[in-house]
C-alpha cells in the first residue's frame, strides 16, 4: 500500500508507526501540512499526526482549514484514516464533532481502559488497561455514529467512524521525541526529571505496544 502521512512539525513526526509501516513493506509518503504544498498522489490510507497547536485554531493556522478539507473529503470516500492526539481531533471536526479544551491537561503517563472494543479488529488486542503517553490541552466529541474504544479518567481517547480511527494517546512517539517536546514546551511538565525516568522505564514495552497498534490498523485496511 501506498500511506500518506501528515505532519505538523519537525518534532511531530511518525516515530514507531513509520517503522511498522515501512517494516510491513508499505511506502511510506510525508506531507508536512504547515509547509503549504499539495498532499502527495492518491494514497491507500492516510495517517494524521500531532502537533503543538489546537483544531479551533484557524486565524493563527490557516492551513489547518484545508486540512480539514481534506480530511473531509477522506471521510466521504471512507478512505482508511488513523489520527493521533491533534489528528483524531482534526478527524472528530471533521466529521462533525466538537473539539474543545479538556478539563484538565493529560502530560504524562495516564490510564486508558478501552471501553467497546473487543471485537474490534484494530484495538481488540490491546489489553483492558494500559499507561498511555499523553500530551494533550484539547479534547473532541464523539461524531455521529462513531463508536469510542477508549477512555480515561478525563476525556475520550479512541474512536471508530467506518474506516476511520482516531487516538488521543500518543501510541507512536520515541523516546526522543518525548524528549524534544521536554524542550519544547517546558512549562507543560511540573516535574520533567521524574518524566523521564518514568519513559525511560516504560518506553520500551510502550513502543512495541504502538508498532502493534499501527500493523493491526494496516492489516485490517
Amino acid at each position: 500500500m501506498k500511506v500518506l502521512a501528515l505532519t505538523h512539525g519537525p518534532s511531530v513526526g511518525t516515530g514507531v508507526f513509520g517503522e511498522a509501516i515501512r517494516d510491513a513493506g508499505h511506502e511510506l509518503a510525508e506531507w508536512c501540512v504547515p509547509l503549504g504544498g499539495e498532499p502527495p498522489a492518491a494514497a491507500d490510507a492516510v495517517l494524521v499526526f500531532g502537533g503543538a497547536m489546537h483544531a479551533d485554531q484557524e486565524e493563527r493556522h490557516p492551513w489547518l482549514l484545508g486540512e480539514l478539507r481534506f480530511l473531509e473529503a477522506a471521510l466521504e470516500r471512507e478512505l482508511p484514516l488513523f489520527g493521533v492526539c491533534l489528528g483524531a481531533q482534526l478527524l472528530a471536526k471533521a466529521a462533525g464533532a466538537d473539539v474543545h479544551p479538556a478539563a484538565e491537561s493529560e502530560v504524562g503517563w495516564f490510564e486508558v481502559e478501552l471501553t467497546a472494543a473487543a471485537d474490534d479488529p484494530v484495538f481488540g488486542s490491546l489489553p483492558a488497561r494500559f499507561d498511555a503517553f499523553q500530551w494533550h490541552h484539547y479534547t473532541y466529541g464523539l461524531p455521529a455514529g462513531a463508536t469510542e474504544l477508549a477512555r480515561s479518567a478525563v476525556c475520550t481517547q479512541a474512536f471508530r467512524l467506518g474506516r476511520a480511527y482516531g487516538i488521543q494517546f500518543h501510541a507512536e512517539v520515541t523516546g526522543p521525541q518525548i524528549e524534544q517536546w521536554l524542550g519544547e514546551d517546558p512549562g507543560d511538565v511540573a516535574d520533567p526529571e521524574a518524566l523521564r525516568r518514568e519513559t525511560a522505564a516504560r518506553i520500551a514495552d510502550w513502543n512495541e505496544l504502538g508498532r502493534g497498534l499501527c500493523r493491526a490498523f494496516l492489516e485490517t485496511v
